[in-house]
C-alpha cells in the first residue's frame, strides 16, 4: 500500500480511506480525529470526534457541550481500532491535551504531528518522537531565521521591565489557549508572586488549566467595569492580542505593549504592531527543532503542511529524504 492510499488531502482535510475518518478537518464530517483545541484544527459540527479528554474538554468550553454528535476520549499511547486501522495519540507539546496521531495499517505507519514544539513547557505533556514511515510536520517557522531563544530569558526581560517601570502597567498579548497560560506559569516559575490580571476571554480556559493541576497562581479580572487606572500601576496584564487594540486597553496607566509570539523574531512585524516589548515565546518548533524532530522519527518520507513548506522540503531533499508539501488549507497561527 502506498502512503497516499492511507492518508491524503481532501477539501475537508486529511483523509484516511481505510478508516473513513479525517484528521483536523476544516469542514463538518462524519468522523473526525482532532489533534488539539485551537480553532483552526478543532471545529464544531462533526458527527463524531475522537481526541484526548483535555482536547474534548477544551472544545466543550469553546463551542458548548453539543459541539459534536458523539465524542470519545483517547488516552496517550492507547491503541484504538477504526475499521481495521490502528490509531493512537501521543503528546505533541503544543498546548494542554495536544497530540500527534499515529495511523497504522498493513504494516505502514504515518504520524500526523499537528502543531508541536520541543521547548520545555510546564503546562502540557512534552513532545514524544514516534518512529514512523511517514512523518507529517508543520512548518510554521520553517525558515533558518527562526531560532527561538529560551523562554526563561524572554520572561526575565519582561520582569526586568516591570521592575524598571513600577508606575506603568505591562500588557502582554498572548493567545487565549496555551500561550496565555504558559506565560502565566513562566512568570510563576520565575518567582513572580503578585496577582496577574487577565482579560475575561482567558478566564474559563485558565480555570480549566488550574483544574488540571497547572498552578497559575492568583488571577484577578482586569475588566473595564472595575478598578481605576492607578489600581493597575506596576501590574502585569495578560489578554488576547485583539483586546489591546480596543478601548479595553485604555484603562491602564501608561501601558507598555508586549506580545508573546514566535513572530516577534521579525522586528518589522513587532514595530508594525506597535509592540514595545516583543517576547519571542512560541508554541511551535523553530527551524532547528523541526530538523531534529524529522531525524528522530527516522521517517523515510516527510510531508510538510501549513507554513514555510518549500524551505523544509528543500532541506529534506538535500539530506536525501523524500519530501513533499501537502498544501492543506484552513490552518492559521492561532496558537502563536
Amino acid at each position: 500500500m502506498r502512503a497516499s492510499d492511507l492518508l491524503h488531502p481532501r477539501p475537508e482535510g486529511l483523509y484516511c480511506p481505510p478508516g473513513d475518518f479525517f484528521i483536523d478537518p476544516v469542514r463538518p464530517v462524519n468522523r473526525a480525529l482532532i489533534t488539539h483545541g485551537h480553532s483552526d484544527h478543532a471545529r464544531s459540527g462533526h458527527g463524531s470526534v475522537l481526541a484526548t479528554q483535555q482536547t474534548l474538554d477544551i472544545m466543550g468550553l469553546r463551542y458548548g457541550a453539543d459541539f459534536a454528535g458523539t465524542t470519545q476520549a483517547a488516552a496517550f499511547g492507547e491503541m484504538i481500532a477504526i475499521d481495521g486501522v490502528d490509531v493512537s495519540f501521543h503528546p505533541a507539546g503544543h498546548v494542554l491535551g495536544s497530540a500527534q496521531i499515529s495511523v497504522e495499517y498493513q504494516g505502514r505507519r504515518i504520524v500526523a504531528s499537528g502543531d508541536y514544539k520541543r521547548q520545555k513547557d510546564a503546562t502540557c505533556a512534552p513532545f514524544e518522537p514516534i518512529a514512523c514511515d511517514v512523518f507529517i510536520t508543520e512548518a510554521t517557522f520553517g525558515l533558518p531565521v527562526f531560532r527561538h531563544p529560551p523562554d526563561t530569558e524572554e520572561i526575565a526581560r519582561l520582569l526586568k521591565s516591570a521592575a524598571q517601570f513600577p508606575e506603568r502597567s505591562h500588557l502582554v498579548g498572548a493567545y487565549a489557549l496555551g500561550k496565555a497560560q504558559r506565560v502565566m506559569r513562566l512568570l510563576r516559575d520565575a518567582g513572580y508572586d503578585k496577582p496577574l490580571y487577565i482579560h475575561g476571554a482567558l478566564a474559563r480556559l485558565s480555570e480549566y488549566y488550574q483544574s488540571q493541576g497547572i498552578d497559575l497562581g492568583e488571577l484577578e479580572p482586569a475588566t473595564v467595569e472595575s478598578g481605576g487606572k492607578q489600581d493597575f500601576a506596576g501590574a502585569i496584564v495578560v489578554g488576547p492580542p485583539s483586546a489591546f487594540a480596543d478601548r479595553w486597553a485604555r484603562r491602564f496607566p501608561d501601558p507598555i505593549s508586549c506580545f508573546a509570539s514566535g513572530w516577534m523574531r521579525i522586528r518589522q512585524r513587532a514595530k508594525q504592531g506597535g509592540v514595545e516589548l516583543p517576547l519571542i515565546i512560541s508554541d511551535h518548533a523553530d527551524w532547528d527543532e523541526l530538523i531534529i524532530t524529522i531525524k528522530e522519527t527516522g521517517a523515510e518520507e516527510i510531508w510538510v503542511t501549513h507554513g514555510r513548506e518549500e524551505a523544509l522540503v528543500r532541506w529534506c531533499e538535500l539530506e536525501g529524504i523524500a519530501a513533499r508539501p501537502l498544501h492543506l488549507v484552513g490552518y492559521e497561527d492561532e496558537g502563536d
